[in-house]
């Protein structure tokens, strides 16, 4: 199918400009993230002025560089999985990093270069397993280079233990929060669900509508990974504490939510101004937004937000009983489940895994060429871009370049003016860091600035005083061609192939509960349904990765939009389809859910305080 007017527009250079300049523009008006930006510049600069008051400089550098690994995996996630991917970073960059320093005191080329390879291989296979694995792939291919790249005198042992220590310093500054904050995160993400609801009932009857289910839809998503460990643990016990069992009634509940907006969204008549109001009066009545153990406020009503005409559709009346039981027992029919996500299979890993592996070994023969032994940034360069998973690869390439000859251009105006004196160079550290922890969460292009003015400083702690400006502008670009040269030239349909497979899932998920749903329990409806749009939404943004690849010449995408678009469409329908079908039966189970409630709040009034 060809594509539509609309994408062939969004192909256009000032069309793609003005894309660029709005998501700018509302990525600073995202919020500046302080907490990390202190986190960077108090783990990068800490470790370097220990090394310059005990006169220790090389383990601090290393040091350095692990807290610069670090800050690059220092997320906004749960703290429980902020751990793991921390502690994953640690300990694949140092083993990473001793087989590399092992290689390179071999004394032998042949050495360097196979155990790059050899990493490279092995980063590529588990690289697309996961999260988790990725970025384990990835530093382990990182410590390697780094290891091979920069010749140290000492113990074997001192570098990895010293860059190891650097991401436990990260882990402690990021997880720390916990002990004070147990639940934000994973209560803010449930919030979310809700006021994407009330947004997306506001929208009911616009052009926006759907664009805003799709919102909910992220949010419900984003919830059920946050949430995930202890979903998990759930379904083998209880939950003993209070909070979780909370946060997962109030998550059970966004569930049921989620159903009733998508039927009002497909019915497509306005609501009256207070019925958008509900889901947030849910929110704060689950998720107070006080103590954890306050009580929330007592809803209203809910039939006075809505005239009695407009209860005669029998979304908007699941909507108003929904939120009269906002309780657990309103969700306690809902299993809590997050679907495995499609992973690529076994040849499309092993192939990542030889290009990933070529693509190294090409720049590091280009490296010795150019440079001689101990050029790591080749290498290293490539094993930051050829990350598929991570989003387009031309995206990663272009936004690489430009944030090294940036982070060159600033490393060079601040050498200018500090004389790379050591304190003047630590504080240098200490801004790129505050810069990089920030772009790590905005911009690629930012990030990369912030590595690359880290980078330099932290080799001139080595003692490598030379000036290598344009060399490292030359190696990025160069490492970027090789990559993309690989990616393009020699799979070219990766992306492609990849939109195709999770639109193809996609729409066996929607068939299933297009056929099952009328029939199925109400538990087993929510999964399916749940399992449907997560599977919708995966699609949508492979197709959008898709589409950000250049295409061969003569040769045009299928409009995978407008299909998914479609399947979301039809889920819609057939939710309001058994909505309307099942109405009698939630009106009952209302009323049950709200007798009981009412039989104690009578007998808390007899007994006094």
């Amino acid at each position: 199918m060809a594509p539509t007017a609309e994408t062939r527009r969004s192909r256009r250079p000032g069309t793609a400009l003005t894309t660029w300049l709005r998501r700018a523009l509302s990525t600073a008006r995202a919020g500046f993230p302080l907490a990390a930006a202190l986190r960077g510049v108090v783990a990068l600069a800490l470790p370097l002025l220990l090394g310059l008051w005990t006169g220790h400089m090389v383990p601090a550098v290393f040091a350095g560089i692990g807290a610069l690994w670090g800050v690059g995996q220092d997320g906004s996630s749960p703290y429980r999985l902020r751990m793991q991917r921390l502690l994953a970073v640690g300990l694949a960059g140092a083993l990473g990093l001793l087989i590399g320093e092992l290689a390179l005191r071999s004394g032998h080329t042949a050495a360097v270069a196979g155990c790059l390879v050899s990493t490279a291989v092995v980063g590529g296979l588990i690289s697309l397993r996961g999260p988790v694995l990725s970025v384990t792939g990835m530093h382990l291919l990182l410590g390697t280079t780094v290891g091979s790249g920069i010749a140290v005198s000492g113990s074997w042992w001192q570098p990895p233990v010293a860059l190891l220590s650097g991401v436990l310093l990260v882990t402690f500054l990021s997880t720390s929060p916990w002990l004070w904050r147990r639940h934000r995160i994973e209560s803010d993400s449930v919030r979310a669900v809700y006021r994407t609801a009330a947004q997306a009932l506001t929208a009911v009857g616009t052009p926006h509508a759907e664009a805003a289910r799709r919102s909910m839809t992220l949010a419900l998503n984003d919830a059920h990974d946050v949430l995930a460990p202890d979903l998990a643990a759930a379904t083998r016990h209880r939950p003993e504490d209070s909070d979780t069992g909370r946060l997962l009634d109030a998550l059970r509940l966004a569930v049921r939510l989620g159903e009733v907006v998508s039927a009002l969204v497909w019915e497509g008549r306005p609501l009256p101004p207070g019925v958008a109001d509900l889901p947030m009066q849910m929110a704060e009545r689950l998720l107070p937004a006080g103590r954890s153990t306050a009580t929330g406020p007592d809803l209203l009503p809910a039939e006075k937000a809505v005239p009695e005409r407009d209860l005669r559709s029998p979304a908007v009346r699941a909507l108003v009983e929904l939120c009269g039981t906002a309780d657990a027992e309103a969700g306690a029919d809902v299993v809590l489940s997050v679907p495995a996500r499609p992973r690529p299979g076994r040849t499309v890993r092993l192939r990542y895994a030889v290009l990933l592996s070529a693509c190294v070994l090409v720049a590091h023969i280009s490296a010795v060429l150019l440079h001689g032994p101990r050029g790591y940034w080749l290498p290293m360069t490539v094993a930051f871009i050829y990350k598929p998973d991570f989003g387009p690869v031309l995206r990663r390439a272009v936004h690489r370049c430009v944030g090294t000859v940036v982070g060159v251009a600033a490393t060079g105006a601040v050498a200018l003016v500090t004389g790379n004196t050591p304190y003047a160079l630590i504080g240098t550290v200490a801004v790129f860091g505050a810069l990089m922890a920030v772009g790590v969460r905005h911009h690629y292009a930012v990030a990369t600035t912030g590595l690359t003015g880290i980078v330099f400083v932290l080799v001139d702690l080595l003692g490598d005083h030379r000036t290598l400006y344009g060399t490292r502008i030359l190696d990025t670009t160069l490492a970027a061609a090789i990559v993309l040269a690989a990616n393009f030239l020699l799979w070219p349909d990766s992306a492609g192939s990849w939109a195709a497979a999770q639109t193809e899932a996609a729409l066996i998920a929607v068939r299933r509960y297009r056929d099952l749903a009328p029939s199925a329990t109400s538990a087993r409806r929510q999964t399916l349904r749940r399992a449907a749009y997560r599977r919708l939404a995966d699609a949508r943004r492979a197709a959008a990765q898709a589409r950000a690849e250049p295409l061969p010449r003569k040769r045009t995408l299928p409009d995978w939009e407008a299909t998914i678009t479609a399947a979301e469409q039809v889920c819609d329908a057939v939710t309001a389809e058994v909505l309307a079908n099942t109405a009698g039966s939630a009106g009952d189970h209302a009323g049950r859910a709200r007798r009981p409630r009412q039989q104690r709040d009578a007998r808390h009034r007899q007994s006094g305080p």
